[in-house]
């Protein structure tokens, strides 16, 4: 069995398998994951809010033991925001054309930036109350997808079934971590603070997470970028 002080980042480097096979196999789709992953990598420095209330886990140097930074946030975080913007499209065969100049002026798009910046303005204000910050973390993106679909209708499809996607892609990361290292999940994770709901030995709250994420940022590149989803 794999010490822990390995586990972490064994399993976020794992994260950059299939980013590397979609990378290479999908040329069409290289500038949406390079775009994404370098935008999601930064979100790993707020691994501080998440340490040791969410989970504690044993890192490279103990990083995040000492400082509550770490290297391998930023390696899971820029292999599950590449794979996250791009794997409804890659399923689907989606490809995406520009949003004219003409629709962009529609009253309804008068609202984008706000709808992409509305979970960096609900997080910090969930944040406040009195509960773990995985929870914050969830409301905000499922904002931030409320927030899309409400701006940008043509993207309802691509933000509910890319987070199923991701959620289905996630899990089998996750229930392949709970057999690789057996009791990781246990020893990690803060579980007395969370619901205690554990499908198949996961913590719904990383489902929920997974699946929040997936909604959010399946379709936050065609949103920044006024593209839109076509299969023809």
């Amino acid at each position: 069995m794999l010490p822990d002080q390995h586990v972490w980042l064994i399993w976020a480097t794992a994260f950059l398998v299939p980013w590397t096979v979609l990378y290479f196999a999908f040329r069409t789709h290289r500038s949406t994951m390079r775009w994404a992953s370098l935008y999601t990598m930064p979100f790993g420095l707020t691994e501080p809010l998440f340490v040791p209330r969410y989970w504690n886990p044993p890192s490279a140097f103990d990083l995040a033991q000492r400082t509550g930074f770490d290297i391998e946030s930023l390696v899971f975080t820029f292999g599950v925001g590449g794979v996250a913007a791009v794997l409804y499209s890659v399923i689907t065969h989606g490809r995406t054309h520009v949003v004219s100049a003409r629709e962009r002026r529609q009253p309804l798009h008068r609202h984008h930036y706000k709808a992409l910046a509305a979970p960096f303005v609900a997080f910090p204000i969930l944040y406040v109350f009195p509960w773990n910050p995985i929870y914050p973390g969830i409301l905000a993106m499922l904002i931030g997808a409320a927030a899309t679909i409400a701006c940008r209708p043509d993207l309802k499809s691509k933000t509910w079934i890319g987070g199923a996607l991701f959620l289905a892609y996630y899990a089998v990361f996750l229930l392949g971590l709970g057999i690789t290292a057996p009791g990781y999940i246990e020893r990690v994770w803060n579980l007395p603070a969370l619901s205690g709901i554990r499908p198949l030995g996961m913590p719904l709250e990383e489902l929920l997470w997974a699946f929040a994420f997936g909604m959010y940022w399946s379709g936050v590149h065609e949103h920044f970028t006024w593209r839109r989803i076509s299969r023809h």
